[in-house]
């Protein structure tokens, strides 16, 4: 009986591998498979007059076939990309037993299954740079078909773009689309790029807790959990900034962690509650000298990955090298609106965001009005690198006050193509400041604010001890690389990016008898069910009972079933 939550594909895959392993091949074998070369070191490489590669051993997925009688072509992919093989019945089998390519080569292998291959390379008369196979192994059998996507000379066609699928089945979307997969290289390249200069300069990387009893470093909502042994609650962490500050007063004078961390808010294109921030600290800094490491960290970046300092996103070409334009906060809403917020107290900041339609809320303070502002009326000015600095203490609990303008703070934000990018401050190391700054956060949490900071005795107590005088950055290491790579989504550069449980659909499926009190003879019931028909209610749309005899009769001839072929009016009587 067939399986109605499997397609017709996957049925005969699971047929195959039965047949496979009739044949005493076992499809999923345990033994290290021993390579020696990959695709793209022979396409770069190989040089007929050289006679070089003559004695390759690789191992890949097949993505296409073309079976020929006693020869074949086929081509496989590994991690490095694709190659065409050439396989020749006598050559995998030299004695009279030709079974395996017979059989398994020609019949039982599918794209997708993955195949190791030993050989010499050679040319073929189109000029195709090819293995020629004198051994091959079956190493996976797959079961569930890959989504056809053709590709020639490098160009995708028919490429996979659904996004549902995308990012719910990465794995898939890593086989069938090769760009997808160099794009999650280079994620890992602006890692080692920035590893590169941090090390290079002395600065410690490090780690610090995930669960943490106070969620501290940031203004945001924290995922809550709980810790049965301690019976405490416990908090994902939302930043990593506090420990990191503990570890400048324990005397180290640079440390950075890549970091993941966790908010419990909403999701877009450019947010996933888990995400990836890059924090660095470094004594005896301030955010001056920050503002000019940030432009040598992402110009540094693109130079690695592009050999440039200009990439193009989403069509508009940015330029990365530094300078960068840098404008405080309260010019740049004064610069897109015409509104100066100078001095303006929390009343006169709600009727402004009032008058230019900018919606607000009892529980936003003054720092978030300003912040909302300047969101919705700046932002999306800021396509090319800018630092906005100087913020407003109020949106800034962590920052040292500004050392000649009243009311603001030594803190900057780099945006790039209209994207918060990094964030960084003179760090605020004044134990006796501090305990106050976490006190106004207390008051703004207890008007309703859940994002409002928690006090954190301890850090204050370290900072008691005394903090050298220190700048501190965080990169949103996601944002980076969708800059870097050209994608338009944040999961786009997450490998498994958070989504909803899928829910699967539970096939309907009639009983045999149902099929039988229709007058429909038991054998044909599963060619019927194969065929789509999974319930008796799906025959009374049939219109004609001529096509589905010979849709019947067809199946029936295709699978070698040995069925009394069918009339269309013995299937009339069944609809009836």
């Amino acid at each position: 009986m067939s399986n109605p939550l499997l397609s017709e594909q996957e049925q005969i895959r699971r047929k195959s591998l039965e047949e496979i392993r009739k044949l005493g091949i076992n499809p999923y074998p345990a033994a290290e498979y021993k390579t020696n070369t990959f695709a793209k070191d022979i396409l770069d490489n190989y040089v007929p007059e050289k006679n070089n590669y003559q004695d390759v051993c690789l191992a890949g997925r097949i993505m296409s076939r073309r079976i020929m009688g006693n020869a074949s072509f086929a081509e496989i992919m590994d991690s490095s990309g694709r190659i065409q093989i050439y396989v020749r019945r006598d050559d995998i089998c030299p004695d009279e037993d030709k079974t395996i390519y017979n059989n398994l080569f020609k019949h039982l292998l599918d794209i997708g299954d993955i195949i190791g291959v030993k050989g010499f390379v050679f040319k073929t008369q189109m000029g195709e740079t090819t293995v020629h196979v004198k051994e091959f192994t079956l190493l996976c059998k797959s079961i569930h078909p890959l989504p056809i996507v053709k590709e020639k000379d490098g160009i995708m066609f028919d490429a996979v773009t659904d996004t549902e699928m995308r990012y719910r089945q990465r794995y898939v979307d890593l086989i069938v689309n090769p760009h997808i997969r160099e794009a999650f290289r280079k994620r890992t390249q602006i890692y080692q790029s920035m590893r590169e200069l941090f090390n290079s300069k002395g600065y410690l990387e490090v780690e610090t807790p995930v669960l943490q009893p106070i969620p501290g470093g940031a203004t945001a909502r924290p995922f809550i959990t709980h810790h049965n042994t301690l019976d405490i609650p416990l908090y994902l962490r939302i930043a990593n900034e506090l420990y990191l500050k503990r570890l400048i007063v324990g005397g180290y004078e640079g440390v950075y962690e890549f970091s993941k961390d966790f908010r419990n808010e909403g999701m877009d294109r450019t947010h996933n509650p888990e995400f990836t921030v890059m924090e660095i600290y470094i004594a005896y800094k301030d955010y001056n000298w920050m503002m000019s490491f940030t432009e040598e960290i992402i110009s540094k970046v693109a130079m690695d990955l592009h050999g440039r300092t200009e990439v193009t996103y989403d069509g508009k070409v940015i330029n990365l090298k530094p300078p960068y334009k840098r404008i405080s906060m309260l010019d740049a809403i004064r610069e897109n609106t015409g509104l100066d917020i100078t001095g303006m107290d929390e009343d006169q900041l709600r009727k402004a965001c009032d008058r230019m339609g900018i919606a607000q809320d009892p529980t936003m303070g003054k720092g978030k009005l300003i912040d909302s502002i300047f969101s919705e009326k700046c932002e999306h000015n800021l396509v090319q690198p800018t630092f906005i600095i100087d913020y407003p203490v109020e949106t800034s609990p962590l920052t040292k006050m500004h050392r000649c303008k009243p009311g603001l703070t030594e803190r900057f934000e780099l945006f790039i193509n209209c994207k918060e990018i990094a964030n960084a401050y003179s760090e605020l190391n004044d134990p006796v400041d501090q305990m106050e700054r976490f006190k106004d956060q207390l008051n703004l949490s207890e008007k309703g604010d859940n994002e409002a900071m928690f006090i954190d005795q301890d850090f204050v107590r370290a900072l008691e001890y005394g903090m050298p005088p220190t700048s501190g950055m965080g990169m949103g290491m996601d944002r980076i690389a969708m800059l870097m790579t050209d994608q338009p989504s944040i999961q786009d550069v997450l490998f498994f990016p958070q989504m909803k449980p899928e829910v699967r659909k539970v096939a309907e499926e009639s009983k045999l008898q149902e099929y039988i009190d229709l007058g429909i003879p038991e054998e044909w019931v599963d060619p019927l069910k194969k065929l789509g028909y999974t319930t008796v209610a799906k025959l009374k749309d049939i219109e004609k009972a001529g096509k589905l005899a010979n849709d019947l009769n067809g199946y029936n001839k295709k699978n070698k079933l040995g069925l009394s072929g069918l009339s269309p009016e013995a299937v009339e009587r069944w609809l009836k």
